[in-house]
């Protein structure tokens, strides 16, 4: 991190699809999860789980499932009060599958979580350290899920964090809003330092843009990190980087990475 009164900008990033590609891990347990509570009837593809994402909001893949479930019934004709299904045994089965079956032991991961590919290493965030840009995390995903990728995955220190438990969903901003001022608070920095927000999703850049109505003093930067699964095809590539501009994008990026001190400094 760095050093207390030396801060040029402060980028907090989203986890999903940004630090880890999570394709074949929590879209995989959305993927069954509606299965299973459609008792095998409706399995959700990978466009029809874009779309509901590129609502904005659905960020919650639970809640996401959740939705998922009633709209196949809506289709069937049944109402979704005429629908029996509980959200705490949907949240139990998801788990099952994306954590792990022993959800009592809070070390154990050998669901999907554990194939999940990392998308950044270590050394990027020393870079941007030593470049006097603070960086944090804000995400959708569980403090443990979260930390079980930034610690012990990619070996970072308690960073900063909020996640699902600490904040209301994308797009409300209190979440990036809550980064920021720990991060300003633990590193004392200056105030009104520019932020970036680096996100996958509609709802990551309507989320900048919600920050900016409530903190307008300040430059709000957001920037569109393109999910790799979004880019096995050149066309679904292009519609998918215009879906994020258009939902307040300032840069699209194909990784993480390329989103280097320099370009960080350049967009500032």
């Amino acid at each position: 991190m760095p050093s207390p009164s030396s801060g040029s900008a402060i980028a907090v990033f989203d986890i999903d699809g940004v630090i880890r590609d999570v394709s074949g891990s929590y879209r995989r347990a959305l993927a069954d999860t509606v299965e299973h509570f459609t008792v095998a009837a409706y399995r959700p593809t990978s466009e029809d789980i874009d779309q509901l994402k590129n609502e904005g909001c659905w960020n919650n893949d639970w809640e996401g499932s959740q939705e998922l479930i009633y709209r196949y019934f809506e289709a069937q004709g049944q109402a979704r009060s005429q629908v029996a299904l509980s959200y705490d045994e949907l949240v139990n089965f998801f788990q099952q599958r994306y954590r792990g079956s022993d959800l009592a032991n809070p070390d154990r991961w050998d669901g999907y979580i554990a194939q999940e590919p990392i998308l950044v290493e270590h050394t990027y965030f020393e870079q941007l350290s030593q470049n006097q840009i603070a960086w944090g995390f804000f995400s959708g995903a569980t403090q443990g899920s979260a930390r079980y990728i930034l610690e012990r995955r990619i070996g970072l220190v308690q960073p900063v964090l909020v996640a699902m438990e600490d904040a209301p969903g994308k797009p409300d901003p209190s979440g990036l809003l809550t980064a920021v001022s720990q991060l300003e608070h633990q590193l004392g920095l200056a105030d009104g330092l520019p932020v970036l927000y680096a996100g996958d999703t509609v709802a990551d850049m309507k989320t900048v843009k919600a920050a900016e109505k409530q903190q307008g003093d300040r430059r709000w930067i957001a920037v569109g990190i393109l999910p790799p699964h979004m880019q096995q095809s050149t066309d679904y590539a292009v519609a998918y980087q215009k879906q994020l501009q258009v939902a307040g994008a300032e840069i699209v990026l194909q990784a993480i990475n390329q989103l280097t001190a320099a370009q960080i400094h350049q967009l500032i």
